[in-house]
């Protein structure tokens, strides 16, 4: 599972760890022999994949504290001295941000900034993967692949948000990372954009596959919202395998090396799915029905809020420079999601086991 060698005992902090993508990756790392501690807020699904995995009985610390508080931040970041840190921590759904929009904001860019702020006082090389979003860029419906190097941009406040945590981040690493008396080296950071990810375990509102779940387990029909919009759907486990990847290559090639001016892997990086998982809603619906009987419908939608219609990314870049690629297409995908739910709800599994089982499954494809 992963290099399990490299991940031994190291001190590893993930901010959002009692979220559905932050829970998976505490879990792997545990596995895989880390010492993890998270800071987030209290888990804010009922179920929640958290409470489920009982990780605040096997994490080294759990903070649950707003990553907004500097004060407290910088105090639990300096008792932990990480080694390695995920940052996932974020306000990560469109339609809230449309409700909430100074606070996705606030969370989006200024709590990232003050994570930065509170490991720049660390005294030692620490690798910071910070998760974004596959819309950071300026959507122009067109049917290409976004590469890293593409405009950034965002209509709603929740891309916008991201976009400008992507240009905060790499002003920072300008201004405060490479080798001179003014900059402090330790921090080698990455930012990651991933396609939309989903998997067992995530009851999220506002997202097709908890909805979707949840209809089918009450044999109701799903409403499908947008089914004509299309995405880069991929399992939760492949972006988390290229953030792992990732922040080794950081950790390894340090910048505090003095041959080099800045880490070669302090750098934007896609982490999507092949071109063939590019589907829309209906589609992704239809591929589901085939594994859990039921049905479908178009909702009529009373809201006018703003949602992109085509997206997907161009991962040439992970693929050459991190020797990342996807391993599942878009049917294993929805035949692993879709088992983990029906086992969790018709056949009572726990979810530590299902999530186990598609690790193993992942590891071994």
């Amino acid at each position: 599972m992963s290099n399990k060698s490299f991940w031994k005992n190291k001190k590893v902090l993930i901010t959002g760890h009692t979220g559905f993508k932050g829970s998976w990756l505490s879990l792997w790392l545990l596995e895989l022999g880390a010492k993890v501690s998270g800071i987030a807020l209290s888990p804010n699904t009922n179920p929640s994949l958290f409470k489920l995995l009982e990780l605040s009985n096997r994490l080294n610390d759990n903070y649950l504290e707003d990553i907004r508080n500097y004060s407290k931040l910088e105090n639990i970041i300096s008792k932990i001295e990480p080694d390695i840190v995920f940052h996932l921590a974020a306000q990560p759904l469109v339609r809230e941000s449309y409700k909430d929009p100074l606070g996705t904001w606030s969370i989006n860019v200024m709590g990232s900034l003050n994570i930065l702020s509170s490991l720049s006082k660390l005294k030692k090389p620490c690798a910071v993967v910070i998760i974004t979003t596959d819309k950071v860029y300026k959507n122009k419906e067109w049917e290409f692949g976004y590469r890293e190097n593409d405009e950034l941009g965002g209509y709603d406040p929740y891309s916008a948000s991201k976009a400008a945590c992507e240009i905060a981040i790499k002003s920072w690493r300008s201004s405060f990372c490479k080798k001179s008396k003014m900059h402090k080296p330790n921090l080698n950071i990455a930012t990651a954009r991933s396609g939309n990810v989903i998997g067992g375990g995530d009851w999220s509102k506002d997202r097709i596959i908890p909805d979707a779940v949840q209809a089918l387990s009450k044999k109701q029909v799903i409403l499908a919202r947008n089914p004509d919009s299309t995405r880069p759907w991929q399992h939760v486990i492949e972006p988390l395998t290229g953030y792992l990847i990732l922040a080794e290559k950081l950790f390894i090639n340090n910048s505090l090396d003095n041959t080099i001016e800045i880490n070669p892997f302090s750098d934007s990086f896609n982490f999507g799915p092949n071109l063939d998982s590019n589907k829309k809603v209906s589609e992704l619906l239809d591929q589901l029905l085939i594994y859990w009987p039921g049905k479908w419908q178009r909702q009529e939608e009373l809201s006018t809020l703003h949602e992109t219609k085509l997206l997907n990314l161009n991962i040439d870049k992970s693929y050459k420079v991190l020797r990342w690629t996807p391993k599942w297409n878009f049917d294993i995908t929805i035949k692993r999601t879709t088992k983990w739910y029906r086992d969790f709800y018709q056949n009572k599994n726990s979810a530590y086991s299902l999530c186990l089982d598609d690790l193993y499954y992942y590891n071994n494809f």
